[in-house]
């Protein structure tokens, strides 16, 4: 409730702060619960099954002149401790717009990895890989990007802070090249990666997300590989990424995903794919939008998953034999705007 009311204290002051500068505000909020179940090998998992809330997420953005932007999302649902206070805060950054082409940002962004899995709101994931559900991917830094005079595509710079950084660890950073393209039915999310997982220790990825669509049909391919020193590189571990989507009428969307997460390696350097481990899941679901012309409002959906193979990580997400199951309801309403 502390922090609800804070968020609301500060919406409030940055509405009067920015209405007397007649710059613009957008304040929505988004929320999701619904049914989990949880089982292995047939056995249910009672701590995990059950009705619950997801997600419940505030979102401010907007503008303060004709160069200067920022965006907020913070979510409820998540505990903030005394020493990080930043814990439930997904984003808040500023950015300054030069010109059609160039732009800088800084504050606390998502760390710039390509793949769609990855790049998607975790309140639209209900299935996900291994690696998706072990990387802290918002993190405080800055970025510098091009973008063509197109604006098909987007070339991004980032320094950030490492997603392994810890409390004994906390100067450890990360170097991140990102492209963004949009070709006709051809979309990337391509990066080049070297991040610190111990003082002076990197791990290299890179990832490449692909999205091809033709007519009511989607398909996201992600492929990311990972390596740390003296290691050969490729393949040996990685994730990849599938996922095809029907859009049946413009409020029924069908889809079929699968993940494979594999670390063959020696070397601990892989903190979100522990070596040792190779999983694959495969699971589908269904998406309705009841709502005519505006299916970002009110989405039902269900969906299920089974996963096979082995997790090194004893506190990993995926094991072998996880049936997974979830159904429910995500709800996105807008609160106000305020703008010229």
């Amino acid at each position: 409730m502390r922090n609800m009311l804070l968020a609301f204290l500060m919406s409030c002051s940055l509405l009067s702060a920015f209405a007397q500068q007649k710059s613009t505000v957008d304040i929505s909020a988004e929320t999701r619960m619904g049914y989990h179940h949880d089982e292995v090998d047939g056995k249910k998992n009672d701590s995990s099954t059950g009705i619950k809330g997801d997600y419940l997420n505030l979102k401010i953005n907007g503008t303060i002149d004709e160069h200067f932007s920022y965006s907020w999302r913070q979510r409820f649902n998540k505990k903030i401790s005394d020493s990080h206070y930043f814990d439930a805060t997904d984003w808040i950054y500023i950015t300054y717009a030069a010109n059609q082409n160039w732009s800088l940002s800084a504050g606390k962004q998502v760390v710039l990895i390509g793949g769609y899995e990855y790049d998607a709101a975790p309140i639209d994931v209900f299935m996900a890989s291994e690696y998706w559900q072990n990387i802290p991917c918002y993190q405080f830094g800055g970025s510098v990007t091009y973008a063509t005079n197109s604006g098909n595509d987007k070339f991004t710079a980032q320094l950030c802070e490492s997603p392994f950084r810890t409390d004994e660890n906390n100067d450890l950073l990360a170097y991140n090249l990102f492209w963004t393209g949009n070709h006709g039915p051809w979309s990337t999310l391509w990066s080049a990666n070297m991040i610190a997982y111990a003082p002076g220790k990197y791990i290299s990825y890179i990832a490449l997300g692909n999205k091809i669509t033709t007519g009511n049909l989607c398909l996201e391919l992600d492929l990311m590989n990972r390596a740390t020193d003296h290691q050969a590189f490729l393949f040996r571990d990685c994730s990849v990424i599938g996922k095809l989507m029907w859009q049946c009428t413009p409020q029924l969307e069908l889809y079929t995903k699968a993940s494979y997460d594999v670390n063959r390696t020696h070397h601990g350097g892989d903190l979100c794919v522990m070596p040792g481990t190779e999983l694959t899941s495969l699971g589908g679901g269904v998406e309705y939008c009841p709502i005519k012309n505006n299916k970002h409002t009110v989405r039902l959906h269900a969906c299920a998953s089974y996963t096979t193979g082995t997790n090194s990580n004893p506190s990993g997400t995926l094991v072998d034999k996880y049936f997974y199951l979830n159904a429910g309801v995500t709800w996105k309403f807008h609160i106000l705007s305020w703008g010229k």
